[in-house]
């Protein structure tokens, strides 16, 4: 006998983004675990050769848009066993089934940045405690209405258990898994000088970082320490809204900082590799997949210590953590990471530990956190 999974989602496969890629691998395994499952999300992409229904509700002006996302899930809520939700602010009407919600970062921040209801560069640990305004205030408090009616909520890592349980989650209630690494796309190059040699790089010593271009990721940041070491370049992967200022603060430094734009994920794996490191040093960070696929192909990372970066980079044994916002820290961390042997001895130690993001893990957590709300296991 199987179990009725409804899952309510703003984004779905073929759409970028952390919770489209997350359920498009993780339903088919849970399928295999006797789960039946139907998905309901935004968007006008074909709804064909999944092995599951699924309905998407066109984008269209808002009100119209919630209505129809209210109206198709209401026999959704009628007919499930358990809820599985994947952001906030889904129209869901009442139903008896028991509802877990995956959180993977502060909407009420991230929205009041897009908004422009608080400065750009708000640190977001700073937003839970501080008073930014009514309607900053106004997000947070629906942010944690919304969280509180739900009967569970998993996290991909201990800090944003924190920082959902001060939003009034009770602690029993929030559950950690890791998020797994993907499959990789294709057979990787043997070592880092075959990589090298595929991309055309040379041999110059190279910092890669990899992210949506936007405020809190700190690629100025890491512009400003560049500038300050005359034989490191930095390619940047990636777009977004902060392109143009950046390309503005980095355009004195010529070709020592170079923009990729969007690259594919078998280039960007490849890229990964080539590098002397992967760098994150970002003002949020939930749970880092960049920088545990970087530790995959064996090159270390170098990350702020915000968010969950702690929970994946072990100072000193796989990369370095270094304070955020701190250029003259960061500079001073590029110029130990490319002296003499460093990079081989943290690279050598970069498999240390992978074993709590592999997929198999993450499904069986999955799993037995999704059976222990069903009505039966209650």
């Amino acid at each position: 006998m199987t179990d009725k999974l409804f899952i309510a989602s703003g984004i779905f496969h073929p759409e970028s983004g952390g919770p489209a890629t997350y359920l498009y691998e993780l339903l088919p395994a849970l399928q295999q675990r006797n789960w039946s499952v139907d998905v309901l999300t935004y968007g006008d992409a074909p709804t064909v050769d999944y092995p599951y229904p699924i309905k998407r509700i066109p984008r269209r002006i808002l009100p119209l848009r919630l209505l129809d996302y209210w109206r198709h899930a209401r026999p959704c809520i009628a007919q499930a066993d358990l809820i599985y939700a994947h952001t906030l602010d889904l129209p869901l009407s009442a139903g008896t089934a028991p509802r877990l919600i995956k959180i993977v970062g502060d909407a009420a921040w991230e929205r009041s940045i897009r908004r422009a209801w608080i400065p750009a560069t708000t640190d977001i640990d700073s937003f839970q405690t501080q008073d930014y305004g009514w309607l900053a205030q106004r997000q947070k408090q629906s942010r944690s209405r919304q969280v509180k009616a739900f009967d569970g909520v998993i996290v991909p890592s201990q800090y944003l258990k924190q920082m959902v349980c001060q939003w009034g989650m009770p602690e029993k209630h929030v559950t950690v898994i890791y998020n797994a690494l993907p499959p990789l796309p294709a057979p990787m190059p043997e070592s880092q000088l075959a990589a090298r040699e595929a991309l055309k790089w040379g041999a110059y010593p190279t910092l890669l970082t990899a992210a949506r271009l936007n405020p809190w990721k700190g690629i100025d940041h890491l512009i400003h320490a560049i500038e300050k070491i005359s034989d490191v370049r930095l390619i940047i992967a990636g777009d977004g809204s902060d392109r143009i200022r950046l390309e503005q603060i980095a355009q004195p430094l010529g070709d020592r900082v170079q923009f990729m734009g969007h690259v594919s994920r078998e280039r960007l794996y490849q890229m990964m590799q080539a590098a002397d490191y992967f760098a994150l040093y970002s003002g949020y960070e939930g749970l880092p997949h960049t920088a545990l696929e970087a530790l995959r192909v064996g090159t270390p990372v170098i990350a702020s210590d915000k968010g969950g970066n702690p929970e994946v980079i072990r100072h000193k044994e796989n990369g370095f953590l270094v304070p955020y916002v701190d250029v003259d820290a960061l500079t001073d961390t590029l110029k130990m990471a490319f002296a003499s042997d460093t990079r081989d001895r943290l690279a050598a130690q970069t498999a240390h530990g992978m074993e709590q993001f592999t997929f198999d893990f993450m499904v069986s957590q999955t799993d037995k956190t999704l059976r222990q709300y069903l009505p039966s296991n209650a």
